[in-house]
């Protein structure tokens, strides 16, 4: 079973688009997105759990990716695969 993928976003924000497409071309097929702009207590509480203000903030099971940036990084480096990987039950 693959781990499973949150993204705090925006409606309006572009580098959440990419990292979903960035996910997406790794196939993960499903991504809860939660809107930050839609409830001002998501942004209090992606703040709290990361210390950013911006999105995406991203979440691979437990571990906090960061943004688009730090996303890509990973893929790059060989280490976002690993991430994504169905875990053993």
């Amino acid at each position: 079973m693959r781990p499973s993928v949150r993204m705090y976003s925006t409606g309006y924000c572009p580098y959440c688009v990419r990292a979903e497409q960035l996910l997406a071309r790794k196939g993960v097929t499903e991504v809860d997105k939660i809107r930050i702009d839609l409830d001002p207590t998501q942004r209090d509480a992606m703040m709290s759990l990361t210390g950013r203000r911006t999105v995406p903030q991203i979440f691979i099971g437990d571990y906090h990716v960061g943004g688009y940036d730090d996303l890509y990084a990973l893929d790059r480096e060989g280490k976002l695969d690993p991430l994504l990987a169905p875990q053993p039950l």
